[in-house]
């Protein structure tokens, strides 16, 4: 790569924040069963943490690597491998530890959801093509689906990129367009499907990433397009869209606009950056939200673990768990992905990168 393409891009450490609170909205959807059968509507929105993930994903891939695909330096497979590298070891990690898990309780005689260890799926899983709609069950790690539908992405950023480009001079459009065609897939999608985008995984998982995505990268065009914003103005924008998607979220309003606000949070965020707010070496959030793929990854993991191991030694029902064992449960996940961050996913993800050959460009923030 020439020297531009390996210069590391300013870190946007909002951005980074964010994937904290976005992984936490989806253990909130995925744990409160465990707690209550009715949730708050704010929690039975927090499958759309993963839309915000994805629309994070465009926007950081757009920021880290389009000058490089402008300038002629951006260099495919490096790209792949660090992106393989990125996401792939802490899935096989999670993969293995389910498996294990799960062995381990048919062995003591305990009974399984038989998807769990779906040997039809695996392939699949360890290809990464399960949310491609090549996994017969939702098996193993569940969660990594959206991996699966990210891959996907990756796989095709160079069609993304060069749209980006073509829009360049043109922000404005590419945000809206990518809106336009974001409300019209999620309308077109469901009486066809018979469920909403937004519910997919391992069914049509890998399309329910592409407008999200799409948004990313167009709002990463506005904000490359827009001059430094004041610091007061960003912070008062990100605290009134912040506001937004979770009254958008606790009202139940539709996805697309639940999303469409997160666009925006997202814009906000990074243009405090721009202006110079919140844009240090780093702080608690920052770190929590460079362990958020950890959270994300082994929230299911964990919840299997605890839930199993806890029941029947406290004698507690496991869809009515006392609250201060539900929160030990929902908080216990940051400590431990704080673990697999340092053991497992920070080191892999380094000895990828550099080996072998040249190390690529890194990819800061990436959802």
């Amino acid at each position: 790569m020439s020297n531009a393409a390996r210069a590391e891009p300013q870190a946007i450490n909002p951005l980074t924040s964010l994937r904290f609170f976005a992984a936490m909205w989806v253990v909130s959807f995925h744990d409160w069963p465990n707690l209550a059968p009715v949730p708050p509507n704010v929690v039975a929105k927090g499958y759309l943490g993963v839309e915000l993930f994805f629309v994070l994903s465009g926007f950081i891939l757009s920021h880290v690597y389009l000058d490089s695909v402008a300038n002629g330096g951006f260099r495919y497979l490096d790209f792949l491998r660090a992106r393989l590298a990125r996401i792939y070891p802490l899935h096989i990690a999670t993969l293995v530890g389910i498996g294990g898990m799960a062995l381990a309780a048919l062995a003591a005689g305990r009974v399984i959801d038989p998807n769990i260890l779906s040997w039809t799926s695996l392939p699949a899983n360890l290809l990464l093509v399960q949310a491609w709609g090549f996994a017969p069950q939702a098996a193993w790690n569940h969660p990594s689906w959206s991996i699966s539908a990210e891959w996907f992405a990756y796989l095709t950023f160079p069609l993304f990129a060069w749209l980006a480009l073509k829009l360049r001079a043109r922000p404005w459009i590419a945000v809206l367009g990518a809106l336009a065609f974001l409300v019209w897939l999620y309308v077109v999608f469901e009486p066809l499907a018979g469920f909403p985008l937004t519910e997919a995984t391992i069914r049509w998982g890998a399309l329910r990433i592409v407008p999200c995505f799409a948004y990313g990268a167009a709002l990463n065009l506005l904000w490359r397009a827009s001059a430094a914003e004041r610091s007061r103005a960003a912070v008062v924008g990100a605290c009134f869209s912040g506001a937004a998607v979770l009254l958008a979220a606790q009202l139940m309003a539709p996805d697309a606009i639940i999303v469409a606000l997160s666009g925006a949070l997202i814009f906000c965020l990074a243009c405090m950056t721009k202006a110079g707010a919140n844009s240090g070496g780093g702080g608690l959030f920052v770190y929590l939200g460079e362990i958020s793929y950890s959270i994300y990854m082994i929230c299911v993991p964990w919840k299997l673990l605890f839930v199993n191991a806890v029941s029947p030694l406290l004698h507690v029902d496991k869809a009515h768990l006392p609250f201060v064992i539900w929160i030990i449960m929902f908080l216990g996940v940051i400590p431990l992905a704080a673990v697999s961050y340092h053991l497992i996913e920070h080191p892999a993800r380094r000895w990828l990168r550099r080996w072998p050959g040249p190390r690529p460009a890194p990819a800061t923030s990436v959802a």
